[in-house]
C-alpha cells in the first residue's frame, strides 16, 4: 500500500515537471499523476529519432527516468525531493510508433530509498508494444526541496 505524505503531491509534481526544461525540449507531457504512479507521453517527431527513424534510446531513458522519478515524488513529504541514484534499462523492441508512453510506478517506498519501475510503450495504430523496461533506485533528500 502506498502511503501519501502530501495531499498536494499532484500539483507539486506538475510544477516540477514544468520546470524540467529537458522534457519541454523533447515535447514530453505528463498527463497522469496518481499516488505511486505517473505517465509521460512523447510524440514521435524527427528531433528525437536515431539514424533508423526510431525514437533514440537516450530519449527513451529520459522519459523512463522521469516517469519513475515522478512516481517516487508522489510518495515523499512536501519538504523532500528525489534524485535518481541508478537505473537499469532493457530496450526490448524498436521505439516505432506515433507516440511513446512511459508508465512509472513505485515498487517499494522507503524513507531513504525508493525502488521504482518504468515500462515504455510505443503506440502505433492504437496498439501498444513494450519497447523498454527500467528498474530504478531513487534517493529521498529530506529537508531539500527543488529550486
Amino acid at each position: 500500500m502506498i502511503k501519501i505524505h502530501d495531499s498536494h503531491f499532484a500539483a507539486r509534481v506538475h510544477d516540477s515537471f514544468a520546470r524540467q526544461q529537458a522534457m519541454g525540449l523533447i515535447r514530453a507531457t505528463l498527463p497522469v499523476v496518481e499516488a505511486g504512479r505517473t505517465e509521460i507521453h512523447l510524440p514521435h517527431w524527427q528531433g528525437v529519432e536515431q539514424q533508423h527513424g526510431f525514437v533514440h534510446g537516450g530519449v527513451i531513458g529520459m522519459i523512463a527516468d522521469s516517469a519513475a522519478g515522478y512516481a517516487a515524488m508522489t510518495v515523499v513529504p512536501e519538504t523532500a525531493s528525489v534524485l535518481t541514484v541508478e537505473y537499469k534499462m532493457n530496450l526490448l523492441a524498436p521505439a516505432d510508433g506515433e507516440k511513446l508512453i512511459a508508465r512509472g510506478k513505485v515498487v517499494r517506498p522507503g524513507r531513504t530509498l525508493i525502488v521504482t519501475q518504468a515500462e515504455v510503450f510505443a503506440v502505433k495504430d492504437e496498439k501498444e508494444t513494450l519497447c523498454a523496461l527500467m528498474q530504478q533506485t531513487i534517493m529521498v533528500m529530506h529537508g531539500k526541496t527543488e529550486k
